[in-house]
């Protein structure tokens, strides 16, 4: 009988997950197409909306929940698991993580929590191990207390992908495609091959300017041929709405990073300074588009320091 009721007292500890605060933004999971979904963020700078300015998503099957990227944190994370549970009790079994930038993985202990693998691109250990990492959580501990405290933490991968990968999971088939060091140390994308959905991660920005940060923007521009090529009938970017017209969403991304290239590119190979290239730059077909204002000049100088490297 003792130990029947050291048991019972036991189960709460197994049974109750972590007590995160609540956020105030409405997260809201969508459906896409057969049993793909995703939760729409919304268009702002990085500690925006309670830092809920990136996308995710997830695949129910009949074994279990696939679900792409972790949200910015842990608290939003919670709250799209709270989805999830709405739509199905399977377990979650898998987070594909696109990238290790701070708005898309500081909810992974969430699902970690839950018991899921983490599975992440060639790159990430390299984020993991720079001080960016370390010196970005503890700014974002104050610029989104209470959401990300300090009992938020890095998560580690379980498993690195390195290159193109297919999986499956109950009747579901999926295509992992790594596309290396592009928008970040490394990316990746996940293809729901039953549902032909397509989950890009931050290789594409609907609706706003893209942060181009440290990126090999010669290679993003050549990737985004790549994806383009993808067959697939809906397309989820890392910012931005989804869209059953993938071209048309990768317009913007794709047209910026080339206008980037081929203006910045006359610049350096002329030797002209960059404030003088910047203000001669006529940025009209670019300059009513979200995020212009706070991230237009800073992309444009990483391309110019970039380029100057690259074309030296």
């Amino acid at each position: 009988m003792k130990k029947l009721l050291l048991l019972v007292s036991l189960l709460p500890l197994f049974s109750q997950a972590a007590d995160y605060e609540k956020v105030s933004v409405e997260v809201v999971a969508e459906h896409l197409n057969g049993s793909a979904y995703y939760i729409p963020g919304l268009s702002g700078a990085a500690t925006e909306y309670e830092g809920f300015i990136s996308n995710a998503g997830f695949v129910i099957t009949s074994e279990g929940v696939v679900v792409f990227d972790g949200l910015g944190t842990p608290s939003l994370a919670d709250a799209m698991l709270n989805e999830i549970r709405k739509l199905t009790d399977k377990p979650i079994k898998l987070v594909i993580v696109s990238h290790y930038h701070a708005d898309h993985i500081y909810g992974l202990q969430v699902f970690k929590e839950q018991g899921a693998k983490i599975w992440a691109p060639k790159g990430t250990w390299d984020y993991l191990d720079s001080e960016t990492a370390t010196s970005l959580l503890d700014s974002r501990r104050t610029a989104l207390y209470p959401w990300v405290n300090d009992e938020t933490y890095l998560v580690d991968p379980d498993r690195i992908i390195d290159k193109d990968t297919n999986f499956s999971l109950g009747e579901n088939q999926f295509l992992l495609t790594y596309f290396g060091k592009v928008h970040s140390e490394g990316d990746m994308s996940l293809l729901s091959i039953n549902d032909q959905t397509l989950y890009s991660g931050d290789l594409i920005f609907e609706g706003r300017i893209p942060f181009v940060g440290d990126a090999d923007i010669i290679k993003w521009s050549k990737t985004l041929d790549r994806v383009r090529n993808i067959e697939m009938e809906y397309f989820v970017p890392g910012h931005g709405m989804a869209s059953d017209q993938p071209q048309e969403t990768m317009d913007l991304t794709y047209r910026y990073l080339n206008f980037l290239i081929k203006q910045l590119s006359v610049a350096v190979d002329e030797m002209t300074p960059f404030d003088e290239t910047y203000t001669a730059i006529d940025w009209s077909e670019f300059e009513d588009e979200p995020a212009f204002d706070v991230a237009n000049r800073k992309n444009a100088y990483a391309v110019y320091l970039y380029l100057e490297r690259v074309l030296d």
